[in-house]
């Protein structure tokens, strides 16, 4: 969730841990800080943006060479100046910031309580900070052995740096459960939560493993051990990441650019594994598995939020495409409910970011009890992406905006080449029907970019809508999905309640709602279910319901019974959720636009949830 910066070297830090933030407070944005050090440690501290923060400190002392920069989601107390990180350690020797969650934290305080020891905030990272200083101070301690001492008996989740006042010539990071990346420059260093803010100054990172402790230091050198105190060989990597795909470049938002990539980004998911003029279909991480994914009895499927609604449209294309089982499973409640996870099940685990905690934890449990574990993930060199056997990037780039949608279409781009890969391999799709496939799919982009011809459209649309309290959505078959991920983007970013419905089931409660003031978004391009779609349409209609409807383009019959209709290209109807999506995902932008909402950053929400 918060996202966390640090440098050391010999640059000045502020500037280069501003700009970290920034890049960085799609992971929290409830406040923020900076410590830095020159000569004395200085720290400040902002309810709010980042930009509030820099308005904060103009005209204060920003000079230092070393220094630690946090934006925050809430966990522990609510969003203020108190409780934005940095926290300080009793005696003010030492620094901290802090994503995560110290589980334990108040048998903790309780006990540096009675030792003497006094709080400022409500948070669980003050508690850290205060332990660590206890250890250093009761035995002399080095930093780094404090800092391990203290992660031994702590219960939780943490990507931590710690700073010491007395010793500002080295920088001690550790993580467990939440991201941490180091950046190697010329004598100097960087710690991030993801690698976004390093982009620019290196090229060189170190993605750090659970309980792995990291010293740096201003001269150039560096440490990685374990908290078991073992030394590490570190595993540098190169990082590819274009600068530009950081920035809103001639978009007023993130969201929109990143709305509008997706006939770019589908592509490159595709890119170098669908040839349908040669006739084939190449999956990397299938073939790295094949003999076990091939024998598998049963696939899981385990992801949350707009993956969870990813994983759904999975099993529609696993079932039909390649004829076998899937189950679906929110990762935040697979792991406890003790699940019957076999040796000859494939888990696989959808998440943007590689990091999502419930999903860590999902295949954790599934790793434990022998099954496959499969990731399909966007972010290089993510957590999800080591740990697991196997797995798929869907090369959507860095996504900005907290509410996912190229991330999204990717992975349902990533879920048809598996589906269709298998079948295929399987025998259950005709050699006819796969070349088919491989034609449709190439075409996808260009298709989503005619689907975007809709925004205009859309965006008169949205102003009829500013002031709707409830949305009803409903979809069929592998647009059943596509309602749940068009209320949810419309609830996230325009804070109106909606929800998504299979349309056959709006006659068990919903319908309950329908009146002259409820909107009702029907995705109306199943050609396998076609008459029943305009059935369900009709009942909307008898009960004064506007109607919103996603149709084929060239559609006329709906068209005549719907308030609205906005089309999209036709396409085979495994692939009809790539373009169904694009006019819901402008929908909820205009809508939330227009009622003055941050639409890339929707209130109490964070794009990475790396704590349960």
């Amino acid at each position: 969730m918060c996202g966390i910066v640090a440098y050391i070297g010999k640059k000045d830090a502020y500037p280069i841990i501003i700009k970290g933030l920034k890049r960085l407070e799609y992971r929290g944005y409830d406040s923020a800080g900076v410590a830095l050090f020159n000569g004395d440690l200085n720290v400040y501290k902002k309810k709010g943006k980042v930009n509030d923060l820099v308005s904060f400190v103009k005209g204060k002392n920003l000079s230092g060479n070393v220094g630690i920069g946090h934006t925050r989601w809430a966990t522990h107390g609510e969003p203020n100046d108190i409780n934005a990180h940095p926290h300080t350690s009793d005696d003010g020797r030492l620094t901290i910031i802090h994503n995560g969650i110290i589980e334990n934290y108040a048998t903790l305080k309780e006990a540096l309580i009675k030792e003497g020891h006094t709080f400022t905030s409500d948070t669980d990272t003050e508690v850290l900070v205060h332990l660590i200083g206890a250890l250093q101070d009761k035995d002399n301690l080095e930093l780094e052995e404090a800092v391990r001492i203290a992660l031994s008996q702590v219960v939780g989740a943490y990507a931590i740096v710690v700073l010491d006042r007395n010793d500002p010539t080295k920088l001690v990071a550790a993580r467990k459960a939440s991201p941490l990346v180091l950046g190697i420059g010329q004598d100097e260093f960087f710690l991030a939560s993801d690698a976004t803010p390093l982009v620019g100054y290196t090229s060189q990172v170190v993605y750090l493993n659970d309980e792995e402790i990291a010293v740096v230091s201003n001269d150039g050198t560096f440490e990685i051990k374990t908290i078991d105190n073992e030394i590490q060989t570190p595993f540098i990597q190169l990082l590819n990441m274009n600068i530009e795909k950081l920035e809103k470049g001639n978009y007023e938002h993130f969201m929109l650019k990143e709305i509008y990539e997706q006939p770019n980004t589908i592509a490159d998911c595709m890119r170098g594994r669908v040839n349908a003029a040669a006739g084939w279909l190449k999956m990397g991480g299938i073939e790295e598995q094949e003999e076990r994914i091939f024998n598998a009895k049963r696939f899981i499927m385990a992801a949350c939020g707009t993956s969870w609604h990813a994983a759904l449209i999975g099993e529609y294309l696993f079932e039909e495409l390649a004829r076998i089982p899937v189950e679906v499973e929110y990762a935040s409640e697979l792991r406890y409910r003790n699940p019957i996870i076999n040796k000859d099940d494939v888990v696989i685990a959808l998440s943007q970011s590689g990091e999502t905690a419930d999903t860590m934890a999902a295949l954790e449990l599934a790793k434990d009890k022998g099954a496959l574990i499969y990731g399909i993930v966007n972010s290089v060199g993510s957590s999800i992406s080591r740990i697991t056997d196997s797995g798929s990037y869907i090369h959507a780039g860095p996504e900005i905006g907290v509410a996912s949608t190229k991330a999204f279409t990717g992975q349902v781009t990533a879920l048809t080449l598996m589906a269709i890969y298998m079948g295929y391999k399987r025998g259950t799709i005709p050699k006819s029907y796969y070349h088919q496939l491989l034609e449709g799919l190439e075409k996808i982009p260009a298709k989503v970019k005619e689907a975007l011809e809709c925004d205009k459209q859309v965006k008169e649309l949205a102003k009829k809508f500013i002031n709707t309290n409830h949305t009803l959505y409903l979809g069929r078959g592998y647009n059943f999905p596509i309602a749940l991920e068009g209320a949810l983007k419309l609830k996230e970013i325009s804070y109106i309640h909606a929800e998504g419905y299979p349309a056959a089931e709006m006659k068990h409660g919903p319908i309950a709602l329908i009146d002259e003031n409820m909107p009702v978004v029907v995705i109306a391009t199943n050609k396998s279910a076609y008459e029943k779609i305009v059935s369900n349409i009709q009942e909307v209609k008898a009960r004064k319901g506007i109607v919103i409807a996603i149709v084929t383009k060239g559609d006329e019959e709906i068209s005549k019974i719907a308030d609205y209709t906005i089309e999209i290209p036709d396409t085979e109807e495994p692939f009809t959720p790539l373009l169904s999506v694009i006019p819901l995902q402008l929908l909820s932008y205009h809508i939330a636009l227009a009622r003055g909402c941050n639409v890339d950053q929707p209130r109490n929400l964070a794009k990475s949830v790396t704590v349960e």
